[in-house]
């Protein structure tokens, strides 16, 4: 909104200084900032709403046991999040921009439909909150919406079907028909990849903000038909105002993390990671990256395959023997490091240094082709 009042003014009056609101990258560093400092001020006020209602986590039986003592922690802090990206987005933003609604949309879909199944764990007491299938029919629901719009969308051109190969050069995957199933996909993948890693304090949005700094270079270099052509890319008219978008994204999770790190003051719960998920698996289907989401998003990626090796192996050995056994002490993985004696901090951080790596090597990929 002020980016179309700023630009307006520009025009009209031409006043000095007024023309840097019509560029990317400075509008990114006030969303960034904006967002940081409306997450660090709003913070506070919603933990103690949250504490003063009693809205707080409840034990995890089946967790390990040394997190009981964490049952109470204010939980719904995905709400501090998501107020702290829409609000810069609206300030700063493109908002006609049909890669800022996709996303943002998106976005807030997602976090309503966390939002609702933590508000039935929550304030209802319902063990297990929204039924797996009416969750994983939102997720399907904004994926069949993003996929369809992109698939049919004049603005996205010969490219709509497209991505970028990783590690080749000249090389690009057309998904066809498939397309839009494929958006559904990585959409409900990483919504729930991003939801399973979030079982650590400063896990999953440290995480997010290492990728979220990744994705905002490939948002930004693919809308711009200079750097494109040099890294040769697939060239994305009006894709850099998404850079907009993850910049904000990036200082809401910085101001977040504020109060999320170790100890934790409040969890993201459902309505901040499956938003912070659907957003990265979004963006990454905007920007033509789908295949690097498995190496941008690695630590995500390692926490989803543990999960599904360890439920696969259990019931494959629960048929053979008689008995289920398990590959990991206990998953997703990062419960298993608890189990072998690693602190907390220590795993959170060392996951840190893992996706930093690897969303260096993804950005490496383009240039070593």
């Amino acid at each position: 909104m002020l980016y179309y009042l700023f630009d307006y003014i520009n025009k009209v009056f031409d006043p000095p200084g007024f023309d840097v609101f019509r560029y990317i990258t400075f509008r990114s560093a006030v969303a960034a900032i904006t967002a940081m400092a409306l997450s660090l001020f709003i913070g506070p006020k919603i933990i103690k709403y949250l504490q003063k209602n009693q809205l707080g986590e409840a034990k995890k039986i089946d967790g390990p046991k040394f997190h009981w003592s964490k049952a109470g922690t204010p939980t719904m802090g995905g709400l501090i999040i998501i107020m702290s990206i829409a609000v810069p987005v609206l300030l700063w933003g493109d908002i006609l921009s049909i890669y800022i609604i996709l996303v943002l949309g998106g976005t807030i879909w997602l976090s309503a439909v966390g939002f609702l199944d933590d508000y039935l764990k929550v304030v209802k007491k319902l063990p297990n909150g929204l039924i797996a299938r009416y969750k994983l029919l939102g997720q399907v629901l904004i994926g069949l919406i993003v996929g369809a719009v992109i698939y049919y969308s004049p603005e996205f051109g010969d490219y709509s079907t497209v991505t970028t190969v990783p590690f080749l050069k000249n090389v690009n995957l057309n998904f066809g028909y498939l397309y839009i199933p494929a958006v559904v996909f990585i959409v409900t993948a990483t919504s729930n990849a991003v939801n399973l890693t979030d079982g650590l304090d400063g896990l999953a949005i440290g995480t997010t903000t290492i990728v979220m700094i990744a994705l905002a270079i490939l948002s930004y270099v693919s809308g711009n038909a200079i750097f494109a052509k040099y890294l040769n890319i697939i060239h994305l008219p009006g894709s850099g105002e998404l850079t907009v978008f993850v910049a904000a994204v990036i200082g809401a999770a910085l101001g977040f993390l504020w109060y999320n790190s170790y100890p934790a003051q409040i969890f993201m719960g459902d309505t901040g990671s499956l938003a912070l998920g659907g957003a990265f698996g979004i963006l990454a289907v905007l920007i033509k990256k789908e295949l690097f989401i498995p190496l941008l998003g690695g630590i995500f990626f390692m926490e989803t395959i543990s999960v599904i090796m360890q439920r696969l192996y259990f019931k494959y050995t629960k048929k053979r023997t008689g008995e289920g056994k398990r590959i990991f002490k206990m998953a997703p993985i990062h419960h298993h490091f608890e189990m072998e004696g690693w602190p907390e901090p220590k795993i959170v951080i060392r996951f840190y240094i893992i996706a930093i790596i690897l969303a260096i090597i993804s950005l490496a990929s383009f240039k070593v082709r």
